[in-house]
């Protein structure tokens, strides 16, 4: 099979072009475009934005984000720009421009800083922030220590969201959209030593709404690479949080830890259903990702519940599937060359 046949598969699945391929595996084929980091993966990426889904379409936005290709930034500014699409796509859009960092994004996240939707308004000031990070001299130093290191390989389950040879300071191998406040390099739970003190330090700035959102979401990333139930606890008083942003990240970074720990806190948020849709939508993803017995029941009924909206039913979906993915016995989630033969076969 040529590459262009398989590049075609790929296309053909993403895409949903025969109008019968699940959503969980056009997930799993998003996920083999990012791991090939090419020019054509970006173009079909690039090109599944027509999709009506807002959930295909703001993990789309991250993707392109964690591909670190200044090539995708037409596409992401085009997403940002447009009022239309739903705030969740456009916060993804600007969220990911920053985890690009290129100077030329400045003027547009600028002019989206007075945007209507709060989301969008808020991740534009955390993605400005990271960008003037990333060019300080802590910020400088810091990505010339994280690429001298990144011949270090960790193995995550796929819903951690992972860019091979990139990383924060910590064992998660993730763009994210703030360095931690902590220094700790690769900590791993199993391994912290951060004092009580310490945890409540880094609790204290995570809701400490006074603080500029960059600093809350500095603090954010400290405790989850301390990684212990007491910093899980801090992260969780976090979701009383006003700003669903900030409420989602938290779920996004649960499911970055996989600490079955977070998860009645994660129920909590799924099942609320004055919370909004960005936020359950997150949790749900992140239950699938940690794939204790106890979460299938939660994920089955929002996928199949009349009243579940459809951001929410989708990313159950998706959650099912990578919680059934947890707990087999394959190798690689994002397992879209493996099919690709298959695809082509049915295409003929």
């Amino acid at each position: 099979m040529s590459d262009a046949d398989t590049l075609s598969a790929l296309r053909a699945s993403l895409l949903n072009t025969s109008g019968s391929t699940p959503l969980h595996e056009r997930f799993r084929t998003l996920f083999t475009l990012k791991s090939l980091k090419t020019q054509e993966a970006i173009d079909i990426i690039s090109e599944a934005f027509a999709d009506e889904s807002a959930l295909l379409k703001h993990e789309l936005a991250y993707c392109l984000g964690q591909m670190k290709n200044k090539s995708a930034i037409p596409t992401l500014e085009k997403v940002l720009q447009d009022e239309s699409e739903d705030p969740m796509v456009r916060h993804e859009a600007a969220e990911a421009l920053g985890a690009i960092s290129a100077t030329t994004s400045i003027p547009l996240l600028q002019k989206y800083l007075n945007d209507a939707d709060r989301s969008v308004r808020e991740t534009c000031e955390i993605a400005l922030e990271k960008l003037k990070w990333d060019d300080s001299e802590e910020g400088r130093d810091h990505w010339e220590r994280a690429t001298a290191e990144s011949s270090v390989s960790f193995f995550a389950s796929p819903l951690i969201r992972t860019i091979p040879n990139v990383m924060w300071c910590s064992s998660y191998a993730s763009i994210d959209p703030a360095p931690p406040t902590s220094g700790l390099l690769r900590a791993k739970p199993s391994l912290a030593s951060t004092s009580p003190e310490s945890i409540a330090e880094l609790r204290s700035k995570l809701l400490n709404a006074e603080l500029p959102l960059f600093e809350r979401y500095r603090a954010m990333f400290g405790l989850r690479n301390i990684g212990t139930p007491e910093a899980v606890d801090a992260l969780a008083d976090g979701f009383a949080d006003s700003s669903p942003l900030f409420k989602h990240e938290i779920a996004f970074v649960f499911g970055q830890m996989l600490s079955p720990h977070s998860v009645p806190s994660l129920i909590r948020v799924l099942e609320d259903g004055q919370e909004s849709d960005m936020v359950r939508h997150e949790a749900a993803e992140a239950l699938g990702g940690i794939g204790t017995p106890e979460v299938l029941p939660h994920l089955k009924e929002w996928m199949t519940r009349e009243d579940s909206p459809r951001v929410v039913k989708e990313s159950c979906q998706v959650a099912v599937d990578m919680w059934e993915y947890e707990n087999s016995d394959q190798f690689q989630y994002a397992d879209g060359l493996n099919k690709a033969p298959a695809v082509v076969s049915v295409a003929a």
